[in-house]
Order: structure tokens, then C-alpha cells, then sequence
């Protein structure tokens, strides 16, 4: 912001901190006689002062108790958290994590300090019996020790039971005999809260100690956020600030709906926009770490996409609801069951899809070798496949959109440059050292590989880029730039193209 547009921001400020001050001091005049309508207005005004502010007070729900009787109650259940990291061996500090810095943004306190041992500060929540805590996996993550201060001072050790860095979820345990106030804080669910909800987050913010703030619900089931693998936000403007990562994002009952766990800022505090995981993903990581000390994951071998419109109208689908399957893992679960690249996956279990994030968040929470029905579109016709779910391995993604950079590899000859939907785009027959140069697996037979992309054209909307090798035009398989250049001309007022990149297979569309 410009000085210029800063100093007209504080003015207006001081402006309207007059105009209520003007209000304050009419209603402290001595009242008129007599009952006219100034009289009325001042009355009006005077009782609303004096009144209880609204949102002091939590929801019926609760029995009418104040927003203090609900913090009150958390706060007992949220502790301060310091572990303590050894230097790595290659002499990179932790605070050098690429997850910590997205939390606590460039210029933290850190900055510049020899650092032969890092202590991180934290939040976490107690969650079971014996002093189970939950929290972010970047406040323990590499920790040698963890310190835990509960609300009212007192310091106990704790040991890692084990962390998840995909949803960045860790379980933490006092050492000992946990005491016996140390009570688990009720979970609520986090389904059912909505954008407008009221909301408190607890925590450590800087390390100065336990403090509670309030905002509401900003928005629910935030993806592609960049934070982990996975992840289904809720998203607050209560003020989350370095240090309340792990804490408590609680509801009006005074129930645990999330973990707050990073802040969305461009400098490192607090801008008005937190996320938390929310319960119902943190309910079955938890009882994972708590039974196995990690997290397994089912697993349906399948790479999937969103299904945006144009896409919907190059497949001639209507409505647009669902999730497009790019490719299948040869010999997982799905080509077990029998699905195939171009399938539409419709609902899962009679759950309708609308979003990859949140199917591949289903798969994800389910146990390998649970059975799942799938309604699936093929060629105009509705199929229904029971799958059994896998082990997602450890490389591996269990549904979820492909790598996204193409591979770089530059034409050794000019191809066929096409003038239709496909405009700007040109591409040469795919030999075997360009097959080997990508990588391409023995499965995917034939295509061609795009060697060049004009700016502005059709094919650079659509997402084609350099080093991509075209399989299918409108799911008929092109084996040259001949059949590349017969099929492209054919194409109506939409078309979809099947592409091999960064090590698997996915669908691009346009239409005029």
C-alpha cells in the first residue's frame, strides 16, 4: 500500500472513531424533558450500549453459557508444546523446512542466529486418556524431546508416537504417569459446521503463553491450498499466529471441529485467513497413529481429474458431475475391478463426486481391503464396480491428479501443425529414443510428441505443452503425425485429448 493510499486509510479511521465519539457524548447529555423523539433516540441508543453484546453469549446449544465459560473449559485441554531438534548432520537447520517457512513466513525471530540446536514452539491438544495429544507434525517432526506446559504451568516430558507428513497430523504421549486432571477434549463434527459458524482458536501464538481468539467460519472443504497431500481446510479469520500451529479450533459447545494448522500471509503473522484440519480427517489418522504408530492408507490405483466443462461437453456428458479416471496402475486395485482410462466415476458408496480432492480424501480415510462400490459412466452407460482397496504404497498417490511439469524434450524434425481446435500446436512422430528420453512405459503404445507451442493459441489454453505425447484424440489412438493430423480435422465443436506427462496419463479438452 502506497503512502499516499495508507495515510487515507487512517484518516478515515480518525473519522469514524469521531463520529462515535459524537454518539457517545449526546447520549451523555442530560436528557430532555419531556418525550419527544430525541428523547426516544437517546434512550435507544443508551440501552443499546449497556446491553450484552450478542456474540458474548455461545448458543442455545450450550445452555446459554458465555463464550469465557467455553474457553474456559478448552483452554484445561490445549497445551504449549517445545521440542527440541539436533542440528542435522548436513548442518540444515529444521526451521529450513519448506512447511515450517509456509507457516511462520520469512523474517521470524530465527533470522540470522547461529542455530547449533532448535527449539520449536507449539500447540497441541489432549485427545485420550493417559495424555494422548494431537498436533502438526512440523512442531515434533525430528524432535529428540518434547517439553509439554499445561494451562496452569507445569512442565512434563513427552515421546512421539508417530506423525503423518501428508496431512500433517502427529501423536504425541506424556511420558509417566499423565496427571489426572489432564482431560481429553470432546471432538465435534466437523461435517456439520458452515461458513458463519463462531468459532474460538486456542493456543501459544509467539510463545507468549495460552490465548484464545475468536472469529467465524470462513469457508469449508479448502483444497489445493499447496500445504500437504491432503487436505479438506476449514478455513477461519479467527487469528491464527506463529505458535497455534496444533492447537484448537473449537465450536460453541466447546467441542474440538479442528487443528489449526498453517495461516495464509505475506508476512509471517496474522492476515486474516487460518486453516485447521478439520475432525473427520483427523479422527481416522489418529486411531491409525494411536494402533500402528502410522498412518495406512487404502489405495484404488487410479490417477483421476476434475471434470470441468469443457471437458463434460468433449465427452458429451450432462450433467457435469463426477471425476474423469486418466489412468489406471497396471495390476492395482481398480484394474483388478475392471475400470479403464475414460471411466467417469459418478459417486462412491451412493456419495455423489464433485471434486477429486475430496474422492481421493475418501479413499485415503478407508482401511485396505475395505470393499467399495463405484458408479461408473462408460460410452453412455451406467456400470456399477465393487473394488477392494489396496495398501496405498509409499511413492505412490492414492487418486489424485498427475505430476504436473512436462518432461523437456526438443524435435529433432518439423511436424504436422494443426489448423482446427488444435491450432498451435505441432508435433513429430514418436521415436524410440524419445520414447526412452520420457520414460514412457511399455503399456502406452503409439503417439506422438508435441514439440512446439504458440503462445496465445488454442493449444496453449487447453494446457498442451512441450514435451507432452499425444495417445488419443477424442478417444481415438493416433500412432503418427498422419493420424494425428487425419483425427484433428475431424474434431467437432469439442474435442478431448489423452496425453502422457511426468509419468502418467491425463485428459485435456477445449470446445469453440
Amino acid at each position: 500500500m502506497s503512502s499516499t493510499r495508507r495515510s487515507r486509510w487512517t484518516n478515515l479511521g480518525l473519522l469514524g472513531a469521531g463520529a462515535l465519539l459524537g454518539v457517545s457524548l449526546t447520549c451523555a447529555r442530560p436528557a430532555p424533558t419531556g418525550e419527544g423523539p430525541a428523547f426516544a433516540a437517546s434512550s435507544a441508543i443508551g440501552a443499546l450500549l449497556a446491553a450484552e453484546p450478542a456474540f458474548a453469549r455461545a448458543t442455545t446449544e450450550s445452555g446459554g453459557t458465555t463464550i469465557a465459560d467455553v474457553a474456559a473449559r478448552a483452554m484445561t485441554s490445549v497445551v504449549n508444546l517445545s521440542a527440541e531438534r539436533a542440528m542435522s548432520q548436513s548442518g540444515t537447520s529444521p526451521m529450513d523446512d519448506p512447511l515450517f517457512r509456509e507457516f511462520f513466513g520469512p523474517g521470524g525471530p530465527w533470522e540470522g542466529q547461529p542455530d547449533p540446536g532448535t527449539r520449536s514452539l507449539g500447540s497441541g491438544v489432549v485427545v485420550g486418556e493417559g495424555g494422548v495429544i494431537l498436533t502438526s507434525a512440523h512442531v515434533v517432526d525430528g524432535a529428540d524431546e518434547v517439553e509439554v506446559t499445561l494451562h496452569d504451568g507445569r512442565e512434563l516430558d513427552a515421546k512421539v508416537i508417530g506423525t503423518d507428513p501428508r496431512t500433517d497430523l502427529a501423536l504425541i504421549r506424556i511420558e509417566g504417569k499423565a496427571p489426572a486432571d489432564m482431560k481429553p477434549l470432546p471432538f465435534g463434527d466437523s461435517s456439520k459446521i458452515r461458513p458463519g459458524d463462531v468459532v474460538l482458536a486456542i493456543g501459544n501464538p509467539f510463545g507468549v503463553g495460552q490465548t484464545v481468539t475468536m472469529g467465524i467460519v470462513s469457508a469449508i472443504g479448502r483444497t489445493r491450498v499447496g500445504i500437504v497431500d491432503y487436505e479438506d481446510f476449514i478455513q477461519t479469520d479467527a487469528a491464527i499466529n506463529p505458535g497455534n500451529s496444533g492447537g484448537a479450533l473449537i465450536n460453541m459447545k466447546g467441542e474440538l471441529v479442528g487443528i489449526n494448522t498453517a495461516i495464509l500471509s505475506r508476512t509471517g503473522g496474522y492476515q486474516g485467513i487460518g486453516f485447521a484440519t478439520p475432525t473427520a480427517m483427523a479422527a481416522p489418522i489418529l486411531r491409525s497413529l494411536l494402533a500402528r504408530g502410522k498412518v495406512v492408507r487404502g489405495w484404488l490405483g487410479v490417477t483421476i481429474q476434475e471434470l470441468d466443462r469443457d471437458m463434460a461437453q468433449a465427452l458429451e456428458l450432462e450433467p457435469r458431475s463426477g471425476i474423469v479416471v486418466s489412468d489406471v496402475a497396471p495390476g492395482g486395485p481398480a484394474a483388478r475391478a475392471g475400470l479403464e482410462r475414460g471411466d467417469v466415476i459418478r459417486s462412491i458408496d451412493g456419495t455423489a463426486l464433485r471434486s477429486s480432492a475430496r474422492f481421493r480424501n475418501l479413499i485415503a480415510a478407508m482401511a485396505p481391503g475395505t470393499d467399495v462400490k463405484l458408479q461408473v459412466l462408460r460410452d453412455g452407460r451406467m456400470h456399477h464396480v465393487a473394488v477392494e482397496l489396496g495398501t496405498l504404497p509409499g511413492d505412490e498417490q492414492a487418486a489424485g491428479a498427475g505430476p504436473g511439469g512436462p518432461a523437456s524434450l526438443q524435435g529433432t524434425q518439423e511436424g504436422d501443425k494443426d489448423e482446427g481446435l488444435l491450432t498451435g500446436l505441432t508435433v513429430t512422430d514418436l521415436t524410440a529414443q524419445a520414447r526412452r528420453k520420457l520414460e514412457m512405459p511399455r503399456r502406452l503404445r503409439g503417439g506422438v510428441v508435441v514439440t512446439a507451442v504458440e503462445p496465445g493459441s488454442r493449444a496453449e489454453s487447453m494446457g498442451l505443452a512441450v514435451g507432452d505425447v499425444v495417445l488419443e484424440v477424442d478417444k481415438k489412438p493416433i500412432g503418427s503425425s498422419a493420424d494425428f493430423r487425419r483425427t484433428s480435422r475431424k474434431v467437432g465443436d469439442a474435442v478431448i485429448v489423452l496425453i502422457y506427462r511426468g509419468e502418467t496419463t491425463l485428459y485435456l479438452a477445449a470446445r469453440r
